[in-house]
């Protein structure tokens, strides 16, 4: 999968550059770049915002998941993508619990059970179907690595500022942990959402409509978003027609002319 340079440098430059602690070689290295087909390390071992403790496995459970990283004390973006990915999920349609969990990984190991429950309530409301399927994870910086280095998820820290740069993304899991798709965090709508999970889920997840629509889209993994590749067939189709008829005209052209000079 390719990085989201377009998309993950609104986030860097937001971020990062307001405080100007990075290096411009810090940042060139901050992307979200999976192999193809990566596994995620499933016994790795996170707490909840509650304190239960639980594996990467347990916190997925049986159905695709959407993870994202974030920095819970960030006051810039890390908290709107939280939003963008709630608000997204919501228009899917798909069940909450059911259908998918969301995943949310703090990339500080400092930041505390209190700051991960804080950022929860604010962008995922109270007690809502969507906030019951969501865990936010915080862990030792080992667990953290673990994660994120088999997600090719590359970050910068500026401890002067304890300030993170790192890519707005949204990363979809299979249940076995695979990465599926990563998703622009700055641009989640219900229809990408929807088809990744879909996708994720091998037919456990969404309807027979679904995966016929998934025929009807391709993945860009430059933008991390759908797009319809029915129409790109049929404007291909449209003008491939358009020269071939062109041809056929030239050609009865030159022969008509040919007959009338004999």
């Amino acid at each position: 999968m390719k990085r989201l340079a377009l998309i993950f440098c609104t986030l860097i430059g937001a971020c990062a550059a307001a405080q100007a602690g990075f290096s411009r070689a810090e940042l060139d290295k901050v992307s979200a770049n999976p192999a193809p087909n990566a596994q995620l390390p499933l016994s790795t071992g996170f707490m909840d915002e509650t304190g239960k403790r639980l594996t990467l496995s347990e916190a997925i459970g049986a159905r695709p998941a959407i993870l994202i990283f974030a920095d819970y004390t960030c006051t810039n973006l890390c908290g709107p993508v939280l939003t963008f990915a709630a608000g997204g999920l919501e228009k899917t349609k798909l069940v909450p619990g059911r259908d998918f969990h969301l995943v949310v990984i703090g990339l500080d190991p400092k930041d505390s059970l209190a700051e991960a429950k804080a950022m929860k309530a604010s962008r995922l409301g109270g007690d809502t179907a969507l906030a019951r399927a969501t865990v936010l994870l915080t862990g030792t910086a080992r667990s953290i690595h673990e994660v994120t280095a088999a997600a090719g998820y590359h970050f910068a820290y500026d401890a002067e500022h304890d300030q993170f740069a790192h890519p707005a993304a949204a990363y979809v899991v299979s249940a076995q942990g695979r990465i599926t798709r990563v998703l622009s965090g700055l641009g989640l709508t219900g229809r990408d959402l929807r088809l990744a999970l879909v996708d994720a889920g091998n037919g456990h997840v969404g309807s027979f409509a679904d995966r016929v629509r998934l025929l009807c889209y391709g993945f860009d993994p430059k933008l991390g978003i759908y797009t319809e590749t029915i129409t790109r067939w049929l404007t291909a189709a449209c003008i491939a027609t358009v020269i071939a008829l062109a041809g056929t005209i030239l050609l009865l052209g030159f022969k008509t002319r040919g007959s009338a000079a004999s």
